[in-house]
């Protein structure tokens, strides 16, 4: 990846067209290991971007897209100010080996809704200072058809009603630079599935987040939805699958009649008895609903995570019976192109 830089930093200073929007489709895997460590942390030992090898192992699966999680601290080390030429070329690398592998990669803000210890919506983390990060992405990427744009992972303290106005700063800012690619939005109180219509200390993302305004009109919601028994995936078990299966199920329903899709951006189950079953349930429901629904990627596969995570993607390890099950998610039919 280091190789790379130079011919990064050259990319960086060319204009490029923006790309076309590309079928959406998005059946595959988180690969993490770059939004680990504390920031800045040394790269290959804190935290490591998902090698060619290891993207192609897992598209070789079936599967057409990577979401790839990363640190907004240590892509833009100062607000407001460029990208970190380095951490960019480490970026753009590993998205050019999906894309080699036929993989679309959903770039994945990994912050929770907070730069360092601020949280968006304050002083120091303004609406436009996360618009400004979004906006010098979007230029750069812009160009390349195979990236989806994922706003921000789990915001979970912040108001809904706050996250909705920065949500759209942000998207505004993708649009302004002529970049059309998908854009996936996360409500807020973790973005749960299971609780995106109730009535949270942050409010409610059914009615809040109806105000997501996208000048370009190709938009996702991004949930997740784990099967533990508090739906948190910290847990080793998956007591709770039947149960996640209904609030997908009721999701489906809310984005029919709102209009809507949404993008299943985090399930994860681990290796027990009956678990992989229950995770195949809802990816045959996402599946069957492409209306509704531009996809899923199961949570998580890299390099870093300690052999004994209980779901770490290990086609022959513990999790083996996961990942034969995410596998054939990804080749049923309909048939996903990526």
């Amino acid at each position: 990846m280091r190789r790379l830089l130079t011919l990064a930093c050259l990319i960086l200073a060319l204009p490029s067209a923006p790309a076309a929007a590309a079928p959406t489709c998005l059946r595959g895997v988180n690969i993490s290991g770059a939004e680990f460590g504390t920031v800045p942390g040394r790269y290959g030992f804190d935290y490591l971007y998902p090698s060619a090898s290891t993207i192609g192992r897992f598209a070789e699966l079936g599967l057409t897209a990577m979401r790839l999680p990363i640190r907004w601290e240590r892509l833009q080390p100062a607000l407001r100010q460029p990208l970190d030429p380095e951490e960019l070329a480490r970026l753009e690398a590993a998205v050019s080996a999906a894309t080699q592998s036929g993989m679309r990669t959903v770039i994945d803000l990994h912050n929770y809704a907070y730069y360092g210890k601020a949280r968006i919506g304050t002083e120091m983390v303004t609406p436009e200072a996360f618009a400004d990060v979004w906006r010098r992405l979007a230029r750069h990427f812009r160009g390349d058809a195979s990236v989806v744009f994922g706003l921000m992972n789990e915001p979970h303290d912040i108001p809904a009603e706050r996250w909705l106005t920065a949500a759209n700063a942000a998207i505004a800012a993708i649009r302004e630079v002529g970049a059309k690619q998908l854009v996936l939005v996360p409500g807020s109180g973790w973005t749960g599935a299971h609780s995106w219509t109730a009535d949270l200390p942050t409010g409610n993302n059914a009615a809040v987040m109806l105000g997501t305004i996208d000048p370009g009109n190709n938009f996702a919601y991004e949930v997740h939805q784990y099967l533990d028994a508090d739906y948190s995936g910290t847990h080793a078990e998956c007591s709770r699958g039947a149960d996640a299966l209904q609030a997908v199920e009721r999701l489906t329903g809310w984005l029919a009649q709102n209009g809507r899709r949404a993008f299943l951006g985090e399930i994860g189950a681990p290796g027990n008895r009956g678990c992989a079953e229950r995770l195949a349930a809802i990816l045959r429901h996402v599946n069957a609903n492409p209306q509704a629904w531009v996809g899923w990627t199961v949570w998580a596969a890299g390099d870093l995570w300690a052999p004994d995570y209980p779901l770490r993607l290990d086609p022959a390890g513990a999790t083996a019976p996961v990942v034969s099950a995410i596998q054939a998610a990804a080749r049923a039919k309909p048939s996903c192109e990526p």
